[in-house]
């Protein structure tokens, strides 16, 4: 499996928005993504820090995405 990329949350929600991805809601720092098809993930956004690879992997297992596909994306 390729390593997971450092990345701020602001990109990785343009990032799902661009593979069909819409905001549904904001609750404090944390953007609720939801998909057509029933998919969704939470995307913790704060400035100035990066997500943990660790939560990255968790989105993208919520979302279906691979590594490579996230960063055809970015």
């Amino acid at each position: 499996m390729p390593p997971v990329p450092s990345l701020p949350g602001e990109r990785v929600v343009r990032a799902l928005e661009r593979a069909g991805f819409t905001l549904a809601r904001v609750h404090g720092g944390h953007h609720i993504m939801r998909h057509p098809d029933g998919r969704g993930t939470t995307v913790p956004v704060h400035a100035g820090r990066d997500l943990a690879k660790g939560t990255l992997r968790g989105i993208l297992a919520d979302t279906g995405l691979s590594i490579e596909e996230l960063r055809k994306l970015l």
